[in-house]
């Protein structure tokens, strides 16, 4: 029996946070909103598909077995990805509204989300924690 959770590899999770900051400030440092399109289109495959064609990519370049690398949880990435699309979706729509400080606001969030977690604090994971302790304490309370 398998006991060990699923999981990803770090680099491919810092692949996909690295598209992520890279998108956004290319976005707000040039106006082209629009290429935000790719780490928000790339999240929705894979939260919808389990397919993400970034991670599918930086995959090619990893040089040892995947299980070689320090893993990730799939299950927390899987949430992490869900605020980075909801951020980024409101980024983008904020953007074709023009709406420019929700759109500024929501794709400075999730930039600063990915790279902070790229120096290795994870705000999503902090989130889910807490999220889990409040329900976990409000379910013990009823």
């Amino acid at each position: 029996m398998n006991t060990v959770p699923p999981s990803i590899p770090r680099p491919l999770v810092r692949a996909n946070q690295w598209v992520i900051v890279l998108s956004v400030l290319f976005s707000l440092v040039t106006g082209g909103y629009w290429i935000m399109a790719v780490p928000l289109i790339a999240g929705l495959m894979g939260i919808v598909f389990d397919f993400n064609p970034i991670m599918r990519a930086a995959k090619g370049f990893l040089k040892k077995k995947p299980s070689e690398y320090i893993p990730e949880d799939k299950a927390q990435q899987k949430f992490n990805q869900l605020l980075a699309v909801l951020f980024l979706l409101i980024a983008f729509i904020s953007h074709l509204l023009h709406w420019t400080l929700l759109a500024y606001a929501a794709s400075a969030m999730v930039g600063l989300a990915a790279f902070i977690a790229i120096l290795g604090f994870c705000i999503g994971c902090f989130i889910h924690y807490q999220w889990s302790q409040f329900r976990y304490h409000n379910r013990k309370h009823d």
